[in-house]
């Protein structure tokens, strides 16, 4: 059970990966994926100043932190993919996700960039995955922060979460 400061840092709970990994759960998380653009934009259309400084738990990423970090984070995770497909279980590079949210273009900048370059990679990462024969989703990276692998339907299933996750926070944050 979830406590109240879990709730709000986790809205729709923490990722769970799918005990059955079925043709039918990537193909659900695959379109998951795809709607995350036009959600993002919807929610964060006609924001003002004030709504994107707001947090959505007591220290907390601002509303406009997390529409950086979802760019920035799903840019790498469609690298990464990429990586593994033409790559033998490629070790990848890790990031600070906390120190990148902290630079001056996640602090400061128009979150419209963002929900472009989510826009323009989710185009070209949901034609990728939706294009691959089944068996290239199991192949991997190496991940050294979490020193394992991680195949591509892994990711997929956690990506499918992460903007789902991070959409909810907006909305927790712009509710109070």
């Amino acid at each position: 059970m979830q406590n109240a400061e879990d709730t709000r840092r986790y809205p729709i709970g923490p990722f769970q990966k799918p005990i059955l990994m079925d043709v039918q759960t990537i193909i659900n998380a695959i379109d998951e994926i795809s709607h995350l653009p036009e959600l993002l934009a919807t929610k964060t259309a006609n924001l003002n100043q004030e709504q994107l400084e707001l947090q959505y738990r007591e220290d907390g990423w601002t509303v406009r932190q997390v529409i950086h970090h979802i760019a920035d984070s799903h840019l790498m995770a469609y690298t990464r993919c990429r990586l593994a497909l033409t790559e033998d279980t490629p070790i990848i590079k890790s990031y600070n996700e906390v120190l990148w949210a902290d630079l001056p273009d996640a602090r400061y900048a128009p979150v419209e960039s963002s929900v472009q370059i989510v826009q323009a990679v989710h185009n070209r990462w949901v034609y990728l995955l939706r294009s691959l024969p089944i068996d290239d989703l199991e192949k991997p990276f190496y991940h050294p922060e979490y020193r394992k692998n991680f195949s591509i339907k892994d990711v997929i299933v956690l990506y499918a979460w992460h903007g789902k996750h991070h959409v909810a926070q907006i909305e927790t944050a712009l509710r109070g």
